[in-house]
């Protein structure tokens, strides 16, 4: 578990007895450590004491589940409340009233001495979800197809292969989600677990940072679980001093303390169990999202999905609209290109970087011009040193080998040097490699966190206002299900 403590000291209350006519002498001061959040009240509080309570023992009994899927997934829910800034005193709890618990009923002693009688019950547990196609459901509003574009094909170059990216050492820096963390998500935005912290900067001065898979009250790490499920959220930092910290002002939020999910899923298993995003980038007054709609998880790590996508937002990262057509299906359950992609608007092109679902394809690359980014006819892939339009990207020449796990790639302007960071789960570290161009040559990757320190750990996505020497990325550990931000000096 990654987390950073700051060390107050608060001055003793107790008082040593006084011995032969000596006066009382204050107990030393003892140091507390802090959570990221710097709020004393977000400490692990002592148990209060209340009524015993019976052990619940349940029992799972597993069972085939014949799920009616319809042919039409749910619309997304776009209500929407103004964003509540952070209070002027921010370890003041904003909600009380929802996020916190209820006090426990008092304990009454009787002196009996009974032991409470355990409560036996029985679980309904699905060992295996069939979905099972019906009719119905609402279809989304019409979107026209874009008309068929030619791009043709355009012969590349190669930029020379850079040396290895020279790393010091990584840094934490602080908590960014969950209980203590430096925005205090889970009292503010009731957002107690999530992962990913995918970012980019939505408009001058503000950085989008986007979650995955997020949940409310009934969270307990490890692990993704809890209620409150939603398959992804959204806020945003104005933060520039990254060295303390990465401070969420804001979330898009549907009622009063309350994250709201961006896009809709299905939650069903061997269907569509979930929406997550993989990239965003900002052109104008548009933001655009990609994501992946995950079909199942299946080994530790591993995901097949249904196909990746793309989705924009014309009001700021309110409310979003998944594009019908620009997609990269994966038929099948098949390892098709561009199912986790990450996206960057460069000069007059947006480049894509993609691999197949799970973490242990290579990466792929495609491109199309800013003003054509939903006309998937409009792409032109990177094949063998041309860049070639093809109907889905499968014949897309890798331009640097696996595994690589959530890419997350930028291009730093001052120094004209593109960077990608990944997890490795061979090397068991999320690295980093560097060129001179998208296309490559690409250097061999550099460890910058290792996974041997942080276990379970995976993400790796980096700040969009990291330099080519100083980089900020937030990372997950599976054990803590929260996102932390990291330093890391390089070259």
């Amino acid at each position: 578990m990654l987390r950073r403590l700051v060390a107050i000291t608060i001055a003793g209350c107790a008082l040593l007895p006084a011995l032969g006519g000596a006066p009382a002498v204050a107990a030393p001061a003892r140091s507390v450590a802090l959570p990221s959040s710097g709020c004393a009240n977000d400490l692990p509080q002592p148990a209060r004491p209340s009524a015993p309570s019976a052990p619940d023992i349940r029992i799972p009994i597993p069972y085939l589940k014949l799920q009616p899927v319809p042919r039409y997934g749910p619309l997304q829910n776009n209500k929407r409340i103004p964003s509540e800034q952070p209070l002027k005193d921010f370890c003041k709890d904003p909600c009380p009233d929802i996020t916190d618990p209820p006090p426990p009923p008092n304990a009454v002693g009787t002196g009996s001495g009974n032991i409470p009688i355990p409560k036996l019950s029985f679980v309904p547990r699905p060992f295996l979800t069939v979905p099972v196609p019906v009719p119905g459901g609402t279809p989304p509003p019409f979107q026209a197809r874009p008309p068929r574009a030619a791009p043709g094909s355009t012969p590349g170059s190669l930029t020379p292969k850079l040396g290895n990216p020279r790393v010091g050492a990584s840094n934490y820096v602080a908590q960014v989600t969950g209980r203590g963390s430096t925005g205090r998500t889970d009292k503010r935005f009731q957002l107690n677990g999530t992962d990913l912290g995918i970012m980019w900067q939505s408009k001058p001065g503000q950085v989008a940072i986007a979650f995955g898979d997020s949940f409310g009250k009934g969270f307990r790490p490890p692990g993704a679980n809890g209620g409150d499920w939603r398959s992804n959220v959204l806020g945003f930092s104005d933060d520039t001093k990254l060295s303390d910290g990465l401070k969420i002002r804001t979330m898009v939020q549907d009622s009063r303390c309350h994250a709201a999910e961006l896009l809709a899923s299905r939650k069903i298993n061997n269907a569509e169990q979930t929406v997550i995003p993989t990239s965003g980038f900002a052109l104008g007054n548009r933001q655009y999202m990609s994501y992946m709609s995950i079909n199942t998880f299946t080994l530790p790590g591993q995901w097949i999905t249904n196909y990746g996508g793309l989705a924009y937002s014309d009001d700021g990262g309110s409310t979003w609209v998944k594009d019908q057509y620009a997609r990269w299906d994966n038929i099948f359950g098949g390892n098709a290109n561009f199912q986790v992609s990450a996206m960057v608007p460069q000069g007059d092109w947006v480049y894509l970087f993609g691999t197949p679902n799970g973490r242990l394809g290579a990466t792929a690359l495609a491109r199309v011009p800013k003003t054509q980014i939903l006309n998937k006819t409009a792409y032109q892939y990177w094949v063998r040193g041309n860049w070639i339009p093809t109907r889905n990207g499968d014949q897309a020449t890798p331009i640097f080998g696996g595994p690589n796990g959530e890419l997350s790639v930028r291009y730093d302007e001052k120094s004209k040097l593109w960077q990608a960071t990944y997890l490795d789960v061979l090397r068991s570290a999320i690295v980093l490699r560097q060129s001179r161009s998208p296309q490559g040559l690409w250097s061999e990757p550099s460890n910058l966190v290792s996974s041997i320190r942080y276990p379970q750990l995976y993400g790796g996505f980096m700040h969009p206002w990291s330099t080519d020497k100083d980089l900020y990325i937030t990372t997950t550990t599976y054990t803590s299900y929260n996102v932390d931000l990291m330093h890391i000096r390089t070259n």
